[in-house]
């Protein structure tokens, strides 16, 4: 994956020059990263957190540090919503045009969560479900639904959800987090058509497990042992596997492209 850094002495590689890309989740794990890439490519950020205004702000600093415009405009902002509530969406979706003076460009919704006790669905309690639905399926929706009303028409529009490989590896204890994730994909090969006309595409890219904070939280050495056996390529993925993916959807290459799921996984199911 190429750094900010890296992409200023070749201006030629900046596919998305000066679009706007609104990535939700994106103060760590694989939206941070997905944000560091697509500023990589050119794009401008609005870098959405729901709590950690510290590790945003890093973030921003990061890509506004490394950019090579001379414009006295920064090329990142933070923003905090909440995606679960769809006033702070639409709030989101404001800041990004009133920053930048344009519509956005680029959606990716990364923005998620997984209970870390890894319940039993005969286990799981109401109050987890919610949340998980809440964020995963609702925010999802909701981000979805501004993205749909509010992307730039005529070409370029993207349109880009994280869901799970876990979708189709159907492991015990993560009944609920991939359901939640199964109506993610279902939603995007839906509004794939009805975007018809628009020239916005919609796709979802669904990574297998990823060395990543909340991968980590609550799983013992032996399960993850077990995750790496499973893989053919011998090893838990990293953002680096997943951000240029997200890269790809993200341009003008990726056009062709459109209502799919995308399992980038290292072969893992």
């Amino acid at each position: 994956m190429a750094t900010p850094t890296e992409t200023q002495q070749n201006p030629s590689s900046f596919p998305l020059q000066d679009r706007v890309a609104i990535v939700t989740g994106a103060s760590r794990g694989i939206g941070r990263a997905i944000a560091l890439h697509l500023a990589s490519l050119g794009a401008r950020l609005v870098i959405n957190y729901s709590s950690n205004s510290a590790q945003a702000e890093l973030v921003v600093t990061e890509i506004n540090t490394s950019s090579s415009s001379s414009s006295t405009t920064p090329r990142a902002v933070a923003v905090q919503a909440d995606v679960s509530d769809p006033d702070q969406v639409k709030s989101l979706f404001d800041s990004a045009e009133k920053f930048f003076n344009v519509q956005p460009h680029i959606l990716v919704n990364s923005a998620g969560v997984l209970d870390p006790k890894y319940p039993s669905i005969s286990n799981a309690s109401i109050e987890d479900f919610d949340l998980t639905f809440s964020v995963n399926t609702r925010g999802a929706f909701l981000c979805l639904r501004e993205a749909a009303n509010r992307l730039k028409r005529g070409g370029g529009g993207r349109i880009i959800s994280l869901s799970s490989s876990m979708v189709g590896g159907l492991k015990p204890g993560f009944g609920t987090y991939a359901a939640s994730k199964a109506a993610v994909e279902t939603m995007i090969k839906i509004l794939a058509k009805e975007l018809k006309g628009t020239g916005i595409t919609a796709n979802c890219v669904a990574p297998g497990p990823i060395a990543t904070e909340m991968f980590f939280l609550g799983k013992s050495e032996d399960v993850i042992k077990k995750l790496v056996d499973e893989c053919p390529m011998g090893r838990l993925g990293e953002v680096k596997d997943v951000a240029p993916v997200v890269g790809f959807l993200a341009g003008d290459g990726s056009e062709w492209v459109n209502g799919q799921v995308i399992r980038a996984n290292g072969g893992y199911v």
